[in-house]
C-alpha cells in the first residue's frame, strides 16, 4: 500500500516544483541514485518501469526508500495498463504516471486513492484525466508543446496543474520559460540525471545538481 496520501503527494510535487525520473536496472545503483537526490533536497522520485523485471527493481527500491530516506515518495513512471498499475502499487508505488490517458489506470488508482499523472496533449484529454479526478497533468512530450501552451491552457482553467516531462533541463532560461508560464512542478529525467552521472556514478555531482537545481526553482517563483 501507499505510505503517503495522493494529496500529500500533490502537495509534494506543488512545494519542492520537482519530480526527478530515472531507470537503471542496477538495485544498488538505483539506491545511490536515490540516496544523492535525496540528500540534494528531493522528496519525490519517480521510477520510469521500462525494462525486463523492472518491478523487481522498483520493489527494492522502494523498500530501502521507506527504510533509509524518511519522507521520500516513490513513484512509477511508463506504466501503459491497469495491470501495471495495480503491481506496483501493490509494491507501495505513491504515486503512477502514464505516458497517455488511460481511463482504466484511473480507475485503478482512483479505487485505492493514488495519484495518477496521464500524459495529455490535448485541452479535450486534459479536461477528461480532470473529469475522472486527476490533480496533476502530466504534458507530454513538454518539448513538442513548450511553455506557450501552457500559458494558452491556463488563461481559461486556471485552476489545471501541469507537470511538463521532456524538453525540460535545469538551465533556468528554460525553468524559467516553464514556471513563468504558470506549471505547477517539471519532470526531469536524463536532463538531470544523465548517462554520464550513471556511467562514473558521480554521486556527488548529483546531488549538488539537485540541490542548485530546487533552489534555482525556488528564486524563479519568487
Amino acid at each position: 500500500m501507499a505510505t503517503f496520501s495522493r494529496i500529500k503527494v500533490a502537495l509534494t510535487m506543488k512545494e519542492t516544483g520537482m519530480v526527478p525520473l530515472f531507470y537503471h536496472p542496477d538495485i544498488e545503483l538505483g539506491k545511490e541514485v536515490l540516496m544523492a537526490c535525496y540528500d540534494g533536497g528531493a522528496r519525490l522520485m519517480e521510477f520510469t518501469a521500462r525494462g525486463d523485471f523492472a518491478f523487481e527493481v522498483f520493489l527494492e527500491l522502494n523498500k530501502y526508500a521507506v527504510k533509509e530516506l524518511p519522507g521520500m515518495i516513490m513513484g512509477v513512471g511508463s506504466i501503459t495498463d491497469a495491470a501495471a498499475a495495480s503491481l506496483f502499487m501493490q509494491m507501495g508505488a505513491n504515486f503512477i504516471v502514464t505516458p497517455s490517458l488511460r481511463e482504466d489506470i484511473a480507475i485503478v488508482c482512483n479505487r485505492r486513492k493514488v495519484l495518477w499523472s496521464p500524459g495529455c496533449g490535448s485541452l479535450t484529454e486534459i479536461n477528461r484525466a480532470e473529469e475522472l479526478g486527476c490533480e496533476i497533468i502530466k504534458l507530454f512530450p513538454g518539448s513538442t508543446y513548450g511553455p506557450e501552451f501552457v500559458k494558452a491552457i491556463k488563461g481559461p482553467q486556471p485552476w489545471t496543474s501541469v507537470m511538463p516531462t521532456g524538453g525540460v533541463s535545469t538551465d533556468e532560461a528554460n525553468l524559467k520559460g516553464w514556471f513563468d508560464a504558470g506549471v505547477t512542478c517539471v519532470g526531469m529525467g536524463s536532463q538531470l540525471i544523465s548517462n554520464e552521472v550513471l556511467t562514473n556514478k558521480n554521486f556527488e555531482g548529483l546531488t549538488k545538481s539537485v540541490r542548485d537545481t530546487l533552489a534555482l526553482i525556488k528564486s524563479l517563483r519568487k
